[in-house]
């Protein structure tokens, strides 16, 4: 186990992210489960806490990334060189939502393994945009690192290794994590390991033992086939909210539409987020769409961390009591603002689309 590193660090930017379009995939995958699980997580708590939760904290789980952004005019080619701006951003699926709600007004926990190599680096990122980081350290492994090749029109193609935050565990929960926490929110990568399937299973027990609202990001179709459709639906059972792009909640779900997708993972978890991209986002409860937003358009510079920044902005808008179409309307607005810059946080002050030298920023 890594030494702990605990947060408590308040301030960054303050102020809302502008815009409204979504992140997120489009297009459609097909198969998936059919029908719905029932029960609880193995080793998990029975039954979920319901999807909406007011006030209090939010208390995210998940990655912290080494963003290595290659922006491409040309196609890349085998064999030989392609001209690229490279960039390194701080990213990471599950600190990016962190980052972006701290952004948007909330008050935000994130507990995650950083590696030796860039833990100081990491750390004060997080804080700069309010994030009170709860981070580990390896002392053998460095942080996880992601090399994302950034086409003309914004969409990636990406590279991992998962590092340290492979290794992440039930020894790096501590149960006084929930205190005064509203949401327990999960990054869907989180699942993909050993490790961090015992830790997600242990935390989710815990805050639906105490009523805590749970919400899950699944994070990506090629995990989560590898994973298993059906394990996945089982192990995040206790989430109350569900937040898939349409191409994650198409094959959770084995539906062909967006609106049936969310309306079956809707009775299977409460509540059901699907982002659409440029076209907007939709929501479903206990079986039945009930809101549904367009994107309003916007230039498209990087589309990493878009969804991300989606499920911040819509769950910041539920801490702070809003309806489900305003929230959508929030994560969308957010979506926006992450697209029209490089990289998946929010920036602080600085010009949008500098490309920070290597050393960072």
């Amino acid at each position: 186990m890594g030494a702990p590193v605990t947060g408590g660090v308040t301030g960054g930017a303050t102020g809302g992210a502008t815009g409204g379009v979504t992140g997120g995939a489009t297009g459609g995958a097909t198969g998936g489960a059919t029908g719905r699980a029932t029960g609880g997580a193995t080793g998990g708590a029975t039954g979920r806490a319901t999807g909406r939760a007011t006030g209090g904290a939010l208390l995210v789980i998940g990655d912290v990334v080494t963003d290595v952004v290659a922006l491409h005019g040309s196609p890349v080619m085998s064999g030989t060189d392609t001209a690229a701006d490279i960039v390194l951003r701080p990213g990471g699926s599950g600190a990016n939502t962190a980052a972006w709600a701290a952004r948007l007004g909330a008050d935000v926990r994130l507990v995650a393994r950083l590696g030796y190599d860039s833990s100081e680096w990491h750390t004060t990122e997080l804080a700069k945009t309010g994030v009170r980081p709860h981070v580990s350290v390896d002392p053998d492994r460095p942080t996880a690192v992601v090399i994302a090749m950034v086409d003309r029109s914004g969409e990636r193609t990406m590279l991992t290794n998962r590092g340290a935050g492979g290794l992440i565990s039930e020894a790096d929960w501590d149960p006084a994590l929930l205190d005064g926490v509203a949401r327990l929110h999960l990054s869907g990568y989180l699942l993909f390991a050993e490790g961090g399937l015992r830790l997600a299973r242990l935390a989710m027990a815990e805050a639906a033992a105490a009523g805590i609202a749970i919400s899950v990001d699944p994070a990506s179709t090629g995990p989560l086939r590898d994973f298993g459709v059906e394990r996945f639906i089982r192990e995040s059972a206790p989430a109350g909210l569900i937040l898939p792009n349409l191409d994650e909640a198409l094959l959770l779900s084995g539906a062909t539409t967006a609106e049936r997708a969310a309306v079956l993972l809707s009775e299977t978890y409460g509540t059901a987020i699907v982002k659409l991209g440029a076209r907007g986002a939709l929501a479903a409860v206990d079986g039945e769409v009930v809101a549904a937003v367009a994107g309003v358009s916007t230039e498209v510079v990087d589309s990493t961390g878009a969804g991300d920044a989606f499920a911040a902005g819509y769950l910041t808008g539920v801490l702070q009591g809003v309806g489900e179409e305003a929230a959508l309307e929030a994560g969308c607005r957010a979506g926006a603002a992450c697209v029209a810059q490089v990289g998946g946080r929010p920036r602080y002050g600085l010009d949008l689309n500098r490309l920070y030298p290597i050393h960072t920023d």
